[in-house]
Order: structure tokens, then sequence, then C-alpha cells
């Protein structure tokens, strides 16, 4: 009697780890860029320098996480309508598969507080993600969304209030939360290059900050 063997999963193993943002000092710590803001602090918690590098049209720096695997870090500089250009410039030049790719973003859908990984999906309206799939050719690699949720009142049209939401900038008791999502981000990706995406899934996607609930 012959057993059936089933094949070993294959983990998903980020190499390269992208923030999606917007460049010029005007945007900083503005909702839609809670990526370029993920990335700074991987950067500082892993010692890599990150600058600008023009072939990958981003900023861009490689080093080894804190347990000590080698780990790819950019931030986009092509404005997000773009960002798969400069995606796209990184993996051509290592030859990385997609599946290697982490992209990081805001996302108006997840509350406040919350953060959740997955392996695949679409690009959910989001214009950076549409770049991204675009370049990459396919939907099939991880994403972690932070969530940053909605505008609470409508005063204008529909189009517009969310254009003024996801460009305004937290505030204060928004910016305490953030720091948490910010802490859970970090760490959720040091255990996805570690153990795989699945892993940090299981353990940080149901997390939630109290405060805004």
């Amino acid at each position: 009697m012959t057993m059936e063997v089933t094949p070993a999963k294959t983990l998903i193993v980020p190499q390269l780890i992208v923030g999606l943002g917007n460049p010029e000092s005007r945007y900083d710590q503005t909702r839609h860029n809670i990526g370029f803001e993920a990335i700074d602090a991987l950067a500082k918690a892993w010692r890599i320098s990150i600058s600008e590098q023009r072939k990958f049209k981003g900023k861009f720096g490689e080093g080894v996480t804190s347990s000590g695997e080698k780990i790819r870090l950019l931030k986009p500089l092509t404005y997000m309508n773009l960002s798969g250009q400069a995606i796209r410039a990184v993996v051509d030049w290592y030859k990385l598969p997609p599946e290697s790719v982490l992209i990081i973003y805001d996302d108006m859908d997840l509350p406040l507080g919350r953060l959740r990984l997955r392996l695949s999906g679409s690009a959910g309206g989001h214009n950076g993600m549409k770049s991204t799939i675009s370049h990459l050719g396919t939907q099939n690699f991880p994403r972690l969304r932070i969530g940053i949720g909605k505008p609470n009142s409508i005063s204008g049209t529909p189009e517009r209030e969310t254009v003024s939401y996801v460009l305004g900038k937290f505030s204060s008791t928004e910016m305490q939360v953030m720091e948490q999502v910010l802490q859970w981000v970090g760490e959720a990706i040091d255990l996805s290059v570690r153990q795989g995406v699945e892993k940090a899934m299981s353990l940080y996607n149901n997390r939630s900050v109290n405060s805004t609930e």
C-alpha cells in the first residue's frame, strides 16, 4: 500500500518590503503616507540606511533584520499613482519573484488601530496598489494594510472629502494609536521574514488598539 505524500507548503517570506506614500515634506505624517512611516520605523529598528537611488526611482536600502535575515527596504519617490514603476525596477534588478515583495499601505476600509496581512488580493481602490499590480503583472504578492478609518462627516463631495482625509495629518490622539500599530507592524514584518507571512497573519490580523473602539 502506497502512502500519498502531501507536498510541503511553501512559506511566503518577504525579501523586499515596500512602503507606499508621496514624496515632498508636505505629505509627511499624513494618513496616506503611513507606508513611508512604517519603512522608516523598520530601517531604524534594523539599522538599515536608506537613501535615494535613481535607478530604483526611490529611497532604498539593504541590510539584515535583527535576527540576521537579509532584507531590502523601498520608499518609491514616483508619487503614489506610479508606485509600481519603482517596485518593478527593484524586482527586475534583483530578479525577485512577486511573492517575495511585501507592500505596506493605508486602508480607509480598515478601522484606525487595526492592521491586516494578506497573501494576495485586489487593489481595493488604492491607486498605489493599482500601479503595483499593473507593473508586477499579478495580484499574488503579500500586503499589509494599515487602517486609517473614514472621515466622520461629509462636508463636500465624497471624492473631495476622501482626498482631503487621506492627505490630512493624524490628530495627537490618533498618533498615539498609530505608534502602537506601527510597533505591531514592525513585529509582524519581522516575524514574516523569520517564519513566513501566514504565521504573522495568525498572530496580528485580529489585534486592535482598544482606544479606537
